[in-house]
């Protein structure tokens, strides 16, 4: 099933996709999409449920985040070994984890805003992993049991903070709308091969990101038990799971995002994002 959540910030109510890619109401079944709804009996309620009968969503519905108040994003570094040649780096030994806080997340085709004195934002488009159960020293045999589904994640990225401000990835990874998320949750059971899957991303219509989950060093099953050796995963905790080649950065000399721009991105089985790029308003300091 393709799951999304679907109204005004912060008042999203949880739809459907059908079979002819329409957007459903079903908040009388379930009022969102969060880690303690994306449960086994509310999506076999559904499968028993005559989707093509519930209320249509109007075309111009705004989408939002697909999954509601994740605890914690995971983040993925130096994941694909075509990002790995790119950037003229040795593959690690272990995958490289950091942190995407949650206000950072935004809905899929919602404006990326650039902040005040931000010059080089990126782009990386990501398989999201979306954990439905809790998990702790999970065995990677078992992990994928612990996967409620996948989604697109774009880990917008300010690479003068991350790199040129002392070190710490986290600083230029977490502005607001750095996160879009959606615009499905795709349900495990609907992605035959999880490492068999392209993604690709495009600025302006110029095809910048274009590879698959197989180039990935460390595979879902092995990422989603080797993050719970460090800590625990509760339902609705996402998983991004690295980018491939083609970020702005790694072009010669490096290409970044400006006002103006769009970004199109999108993973095979898991729909796609359509972002305009803005200048954040500097909010400034209250007085």
């Amino acid at each position: 099933m393709k799951l999304v959540r679907w109204g005004e910030r912060g008042n999203e109510k949880a739809g459907i996709i059908d079979q002819r890619q329409q957007a459903r109401d079903v908040s009388h079944l379930v009022a969102d999409w969060r880690g303690d709804t994306i449960t086994a009996e509310n999506l076999q309620r559904l499968r028993a449920t005559a989707v093509d009968s519930l209320p249509l969503l109007p075309d111009d519905t705004r989408l939002g985040p697909c999954v509601a108040q994740p605890g914690k994003i995971i983040c993925v570094g130096l994941n694909y070994r075509d990002h790995a040649r790119e950037a003229g780096m040795d593959l690690p030994a272990e995958p490289i984890l950091f942190l995407k806080v949650t206000s950072a997340i935004t809905g899929p085709n919602d404006a990326i805003e650039i902040p005040p004195q931000a010059n080089k934002v990126d782009w990386e488009v990501e398989l999201g992993v979306v954990i439905g159960r809790h998990g702790r020293n999970l065995r990677q045999e078992d992990a994928l049991r612990h996967v409620a589904g996948y989604c697109i994640v774009n880990d917008v990225s300010e690479r003068a903070w991350q790199i040129e401000r002392g070190g710490q990835w986290d600083k230029g990874k977490n502005a607001d709308t750095f996160a879009p998320l959606g615009p499905w949750l795709v349900t495990a059971d609907e992605i035959a091969d999880v490492q068999n899957l392209s993604l690709w991303l495009e600025v302006d219509g110029v095809r910048r990101q274009d590879s698959n989950t197989r180039e990935m060093v460390f595979g879902v099953a092995g990422l989603v038990a080797y993050i719970s050796q460090f800590m625990s995963l509760h339902p609705g905790d996402i998983i991004a799971t690295g980018t491939p080649a083609g970020v702005g950065m790694g072009f010669k000399p490096p290409v970044y995002l400006k006002p103006g721009q769009r970004v199109r991105l999108g993973i095979s089985g898991l729909g796609e994002q359509h972002n305009a790029i803005i200048a954040a308003a500097d909010a400034g300091t209250a007085a």
